[in-house]
């Protein structure tokens, strides 16, 4: 059964929203914050949908439940909450929501700053890049993030693995297709009330 909220932390270009996306077709997830205004697309990628959290975007990191529920317009089900900034935060997470999932997203700091400037970098329009402000401000904050990421996973002793649908349907219960397996990208789960 899934939880009221999964907190969902990767660095920019760390492929997570993609990772987000697939996890939102579980039964059970609400999707109800996606609108034509919190999207984002790229190529043929499906880039960004739904509301993300973060310094100067619509949502901010405030840790509050109303707050965390608000983008949300229909009630009930689980809502995977998004955040780069939720990394360095997962701490506080678990500590205040208990009951809730952390998962997290690892893909090596090069590999995403290359991948974040390929999607479209500052020109990304959803969700707001502003706050890393310019590009040593952005690998600065992508290593930050995964270093927090790296530490808070081998603090709970967790376990990285690839994003298959075995692991899927291992860690939710549900079969699903995954399509895309990137061999530099790795996933991991802290599940509430430990």
């Amino acid at each position: 059964m899934l939880p009221n909220r999964i907190f969902f932390t990767g660095v920019p270009g760390s492929r997570w929203s993609s990772i987000a996306q697939t996890l939102e077709q579980l039964d059970g997830v609400n999707t109800s914050d996606h609108n034509p205004n919190r999207q984002y697309a790229h190529g043929k990628f499906s880039g960004h949908k739904g509301a993300y959290f973060g310094s100067g975007m619509e949502f901010e990191t405030y840790l509050d439940p109303k707050h965390i529920d608000g983008p949300w317009s229909e009630p009930g089900g689980c809502r995977i909450v998004k955040s780069h900034e939720w990394s360095l935060k997962l701490q506080t997470i678990s500590e205040v929501y208990p009951d809730s999932w952390i998962m997290l997203v690892y893909r090596p700091d090069a590999s995403s700053f290359a991948w974040w400037h390929e999607a479209g970098g500052f020109n990304i329009d959803y969700p707001d890049y502003s706050a890393y402000k310019n590009h040593a401000g952005m690998l600065a904050e992508i290593t930050k993030q995964n270093d927090a990421i790296l530490k808070f996973a081998h603090k709970n002793d967790l376990t990285w693995n690839y994003f298959t649908s075995k692991w899927v349907e291992d860690n939710f219960g549900q079969k699903i297709e995954v399509v895309r397996n990137d061999y530099d990208i790795l996933v991991t789960i802290l599940k509430g009330s430990r």
